[in-house]
């Protein structure tokens, strides 16, 4: 009995390690556009993203129920396959965040439970109907219909306030991206704190703690919003670069049409308890505004490489969570080996990470003097730019406001920075 409660304790802090992971991982999501553009200074921005992660985490316990309960089948569980699954996860976030690429904690999550699940209790009980309806289905859709919502309102954006004074636009757009990055915030915690709500509820009914079919205490709840929101806070700076530079250049309009259009996606999917990727649907919405604007360009290099990452996110996880799940099969000592690996394997990238600091000092660093010589404009880009006609009236490239910030930063070539 107190082995297994050391167990169930390590699985809840691991668990909890993971939030606070996601948190990070997941900044970007919420705020990259808004620092790029200059709306907020990036320290106070994650600060906002951070109290409003908290706040989301109370709103619904959908997204927990569909982990806990839906996902796999709760009789072929032990704590120590969450355990494992939980590390499959917490590596594939700390390696893409290294590499500065926006990629799926959720999917990492569900990948590494789903691996584990199959080493310790075959296919048969991971519940494939719920995995294709509200995994995979959403996975695919949600860029999709985010981008496309994006690409539409930026466009009628730009079209309503093509004759707006510069100075009242530039106010107003700045106030609109504050308060749509406030409601990407509050998404994020309603749906991506509830995955860790739903791991630790899962948790404590293999440990015979709760009944199954239960809901997540209230412990479970408020702990999983304060670790998503340290997390935020400290802010996964080389994943807001990318998020704000990488793909497109981005206007304060863009911006506020592209999070509006992600956090109406987020927050529909979390309503239907869809276990939906916050990050699939803003990197969606951010490519749907940069092709909404005449003249953008998205860097299809830099997206072409997250995909790939997000194709890789489940296999990869699952397979780090059933290796996992192998060792942790040989007893205690075995468990303690794989806690091992996940601290040494966490304190290596950490290491790697301080040999170029990316924080919010330099997060608006580009890699390239002019984007769009370094990378002139896609097929698509093209495509899209030849059947979108001027407004009338209007030159081809239209003058868009921008902060003072912004401006100075296009006058003066910015220092050449790898992440």
């Amino acid at each position: 009995m107190e082995s297994f409660s050391l167990i169930l304790a390590i699985v809840v802090v691991t668990a909890l390690a993971f939030d606070f992971t996601n948190g990070f991982h997941d900044t970007a999501n919420a705020m990259a556009t808004t620092i790029s553009t200059g709306a907020m200074k990036p320290k106070v921005a994650v600060a906002m993203s951070a109290v409003l992660n908290l706040v989301g985490a109370f709103l619904s316990v959908e997204v927990a129920n569909t982990i806990s309960k839906g996902l796999v089948d709760e009789a072929g569980i032990r704590p120590e396959v969450i355990f494992a699954a939980l590390v499959g996860a917490i590596l594939w976030n700390l390696l893409t965040w290294l590499v500065g690429l926006p990629s799926s904690s959720s999917h990492a999550l569900m990948g590494g439970l789903i691996g584990a699940t199959i080493a310790s209790a075959g296919v048969g009980a991971v519940h494939g109907d719920v995995l294709v309806t509200k995994v995979l289905i959403p996975a695919i859709a949600a860029p999709l219909v985010a981008g496309v919502a994006a690409m539409l309102a930026t466009r009628l954006t730009y079209s309503l306030g093509k004759k707006a004074d510069g100075e009242a636009s530039r106010k107003g757009y700045r106030a609109g991206q504050i308060a749509s990055a406030g409601l990407v915030s509050l998404a994020h915690g309603t749906n991506d704190a509830q995955k860790t709500m739903g791991i630790i509820t899962l948790a404590l009914v293999a440990g015979g703690t709760l009944a199954p079919d239960s809901d997540p205490p209230m412990w479970v709840i408020l702990s999983a919003g304060v670790a998503i929101a340290l997390g935020t806070y400290l802010g996964g700076w080389r994943i807001i670069r990318t998020m704000g530079k990488g793909l497109t250049d981005l206007q304060p309009q863009q911006g506020f049409a592209a999070q509006t259009s992600a956090a109406t996606v987020i927050l529909a999917s979390s309503h239907l308890g869809f276990s939906l990727s916050t990050t699939h649907s803003v990197s969606g919405a951010v490519m749907g505004a940069g092709l909404g604007r005449k003249g953008g360009v998205v860097r299809w290099s830099t997206a072409t490489r997250m995909f790939i990452a997000w194709g890789l996110t489940l296999p990869a996880a699952a397979l780090v969570g059933a290796l996992a799940e192998y060792v942790t099969g040989f007893g205690a000592w075995g468990t303690a080996v794989v806690a091992v690996f996940l601290v040494a394997s966490s304190a290596a990238i950490w290491k790697l990470s301080r040999r170029e600091v990316v924080d919010h000092t330099n997060v608006n660093d580009t890699d390239v003097t002019d984007t769009d010589e370094a990378e002139p404009a896609g097929v698509v880009t093209t495509a899209m730019a030849a059947v979108t006609p001027p407004p009338a009236g209007t030159p081809a490239q239209e003058p868009v406001p921008s902060f003072p910030a912004q401006a100075t930063a296009e006058r003066t070539p910015t220092t050449t920075t790898t992440v």
